[in-house]
């Protein structure tokens, strides 16, 4: 069995989040540039995720608080996976990658680390885009700063 490690993630995890939903707050303000709000659509939005596993890795959001993907009602639910693929097609061209993990992490126990606003993980993959510094030092190399992506993904939706 593989392993992916993130242990640079410890700092998301370990944060006080008692001040609220970031995917509800967020989008209810006015700067995409600094939310890294990539896409608006009518029921979901595309933000970059600033504790990414790769450069490119999306989150996919409703606007609405639900907890579980069965809350969705059908329209929002196919305007989410509208928008999954369209940022499919979007992070292809722009990175090329390999491959992706695309997916969800429904309830605390599942791991997910924001579990009242139900989400969906978009993460590039590529050959080899883990090396030793994540098994030796406990640190993530993430090739490109979070504002680079944003530049190479704005407007591409």
């Amino acid at each position: 069995m593989e392993h992916i490690w993130a242990p640079w993630r410890i700092e998301y995890i370990q944060m006080d989040k008692s001040g609220g939903c970031f995917l509800c707050e967020k989008p209810g303000q006015d700067d995409d540039t600094t939310n890294c709000i990539l896409y608006r659509g009518t029921k979901n939005f595309v933000i970059l995720n600033t504790y990414p596993y790769n450069p490119g890795h999306l989150l996919i959001a409703p606007y609405r608080h639900l907890s579980s993907l069965e809350k969705l009602t059908a329209e929002e639910l196919h305007d989410h996976y509208d928008i999954v693929s369209r940022s499919i097609s979007v992070l292809r061209k722009i990175f090329n990658p390999a491959g992706f993990n695309i997916g969800m992490n429904i309830g605390k126990i599942a791991g997910a680390g924001l579990a009242g606003h139900v989400h969906t993980h978009i993460v590039p993959r590529w050959q080899g885009d883990t090396n030793c510094m994540t098994v030796v030092s406990d640190i993530r190399v993430v090739p490109e700063a979070l504002a680079e992506t944003y530049q190479k993904l704005t407007g591409k939706f």
